[in-house]
């Protein structure tokens, strides 16, 4: 089975992505040297603690199996196992993409998850 791996991105920075044909991560990802990516059961703390309150994100789910020997799951928040990617995503590795919309309390609503 493929796992899946889920970025939260701005609207505006993923269709720039989209146009480019590849995307090579927000300015979080490039000052920490490679592109951030949470786990199914990791992507609403990510949302809480990264991006609380903030609309217009989308969720973008990843096969981990089209990233090759460039995604490496290395220990963080928590002592965590997360998703790190040390390359560009390449477009074709996208499962789907949806939007991340804030609920009445200003908590982003997930669709569901696997992962």
């Amino acid at each position: 089975m493929t796992q899946l791996i889920y970025k939260i991105a701005p609207r505006a920075l993923w269709q720039t992505a989209e146009s480019n044909g590849l995307f090579d991560g927000a300015p979080i990802d490039h000052a920490d040297g490679y592109i951030h990516f949470s786990t199914a059961e990791q992507a609403r703390e990510t949302a809480d603690k990264h991006f609380a309150g903030q609309a217009d994100l989308l969720l973008i789910a990843v096969r981990s199996d089209k990233l090759g020997q460039a995604l490496k799951f290395e220990v963080s928040r928590g002592g965590a196992l997360f998703p790190h990617l040390y390359a560009a995503l390449p477009l074709d590795a996208v499962e789907w993409v949806k939007p991340l919309p804030l609920d009445g309390d200003g908590k982003h609503v997930f669709p569901e998850l696997n992962g």
